[in-house]
């Protein structure tokens, strides 16, 4: 697995994310709005960077959903696009049985040849979970996982208000400890 670098924020479809896998597998902020038309600039960016699965974090009803929007605009680009939600709670922990549930669905869609977009409302707390328990997943340890999160959250602006990724202890710790049972 091929790991992004600093060099390729510069080519981010929405603020406030990152590429996991350069462009394959993008994780942050919520990528819809509360107005139509910045709804669909992110849509339109996000699929003009690839991204054909969005895989939503978020508790239903939480935002304002963009299915309908990422769908009108896909149609325009001729390309087929999809939202998984599979909802954590805010602050909170999946089972392991659904974070497993959760990668299954990001290599999935990787391995379909679809390229993914992962979030959360911010893209720190549940996003950085997931995307720790990935990189565990595909071959580090905890620590290098959550030191790699590091790395990719130290030129985020929002680190002066949220100095880490994932966001609470128990995140961190989740990640930390994470393992999937055979």
């Amino acid at each position: 697995m091929i790991l992004a670098t600093d060099k390729s924020k510069r080519s981010l479809p929405i603020p406030n994310s990152y590429w996991v896998i350069p462009r394959r597998f993008l994780a942050g902020e919520y990528p819809g709005g509360f107005n139509r038309e910045r709804v669909r600039q992110r849509m339109d960016a996000c699929l003009d960077a690839g991204l054909t699965t969005f895989i939503n974090l978020t508790q239903p009803d939480e935002l304002p959903s963009y299915t309908t929007v990422l769908r009108e605009q896909a149609k325009a680009h001729s390309r087929d696009a999809q939202t998984i939600h599979l909802p954590i709670h805010d602050f909170g922990l999946p089972t392991r049985e659904e974070m497993v549930n959760i990668l299954n669905h990001i290599d999935e869609a990787l391995a379909r040849d679809h390229n993914v977009y992962l979030h959360c409302w911010g893209g720190i707390g549940r996003t950085g979970t997931t995307v720790g328990c990935y990189l565990v997943r595909h071959g580090m340890t905890g620590d290098e996982a959550l030191a790699q999160l590091a790395r990719w959250w130290e030129n985020d602006p929002r680190r002066a208000y949220y100095p880490r990724t994932p966001e609470t202890d128990e995140q961190v710790a989740f990640v930390r400890e994470w393992h999937e049972l055979a």
